[in-house]
């Protein structure tokens, strides 16, 4: 796929992997629909593209369910027709489950998984309409696998992997295509903001995500999996590849090491 003058809305744009999608559509002439809670992270965003990129900034909450569609309509007034939508809006957490009040779970579940379905719900009509489209979805180790402490997280993107998955056999004969993105570790501060109870322990950023990929680096792998219209694609360094095919094929072999492993 060339990118090259193709309406890209990206949720979440206003950091970590939204925000270096957005510098990597905007290299390949993209124009973009960028949208996230924080408008002055927007605008430092938009500025940091190419000047002569075509970018519309759309602040919202996508737990606003009920402003979705009006904001959709302003998208598509503005550009005529989205050729991709990047769902990426999302948070984190670090909480055991005895620890983590229900709100946490409703909270997670509303921003990663139907914040995402209700703003694909609103754009899918125009699409079918139009008879072309690309929904991407950034996803997770998390939609294969579950480890302490990410109860809720791990839930929301097994939810989204089988909702998307639900979707693109529905939307196949329109044209329409569906990418799951699986991203490993990602040297973002997603972790910083990650809900979680009062407590000390839960409030560094983990070896983990400080050693993970480097968001450039991501971004150049999802632009070519996208590209090639890839159902899925898992980009992760070797432990979180290992545990997705350990999960599919020794699964009480995964469960042993997680429960050894010192997870942060």
């Amino acid at each position: 796929m060339n990118f090259k003058d193709k309406v890209v809305w990206i949720t979440g744009a206003s950091s970590g992997i939204g925000e270096h999608m957005a510098y990597a559509f905007a290299a390949q002439g993209a124009k973009l629909i960028l949208s996230s809670r924080n408008e002055a992270e927007l605008k430092r965003v938009q500025q940091n593209c190419p000047k002569d990129v075509d970018i519309l900034l759309l602040p919202m909450d996508v737990t606003q369910f009920e402003s979705v569609p009006g904001i959709v309509e302003k998208a598509i007034a503005h550009f005529g027709y989205i050729n991709i939508l990047f769902n990426n809006a999302g948070i984190t957490q670090r909480a055991l489950v005895k620890d983590a009040p229900l709100s946490m779970d409703q909270k997670i579940m509303a921003v990663n998984y139907f914040g995402s379905i209700a703003l694909t719900k609103a754009v899918l009509p125009a699409m079918l309409q139009q008879q072309f489209g690309h929904i991407v979805v950034v996803s997770s180790v998390m939609g294969k696998i579950g480890t302490p402490m990410r109860s809720a997280y791990a839930a929301s993107k097994h939810a989204l992997q089988g909702f998307f998955d639900c979707l693109r056999a529905e939307v196949y004969d329109e044209n329409i295509k569906v990418t799951l993105l699986v991203p490993g570790y990602v040297s973002t501060n997603l972790t910083l903001s990650a809900l979680r109870p009062d407590s000390p322990e839960y409030r560094n950023l983990p070896d983990s995500t400080q050693t993970g990929m480097d968001p450039n680096e991501f971004a150049r792998k999802a632009l070519r999996a996208i590209a090639a219209e890839k159902e899925e694609a898992l980009i992760g360094g070797f432990r979180e590849t290992l545990a997705v095919y350990l999960k599919r094929f020794l699964p009480r072999l995964l469960s042993r090491i997680i429960r050894s492993a010192k997870v942060t």
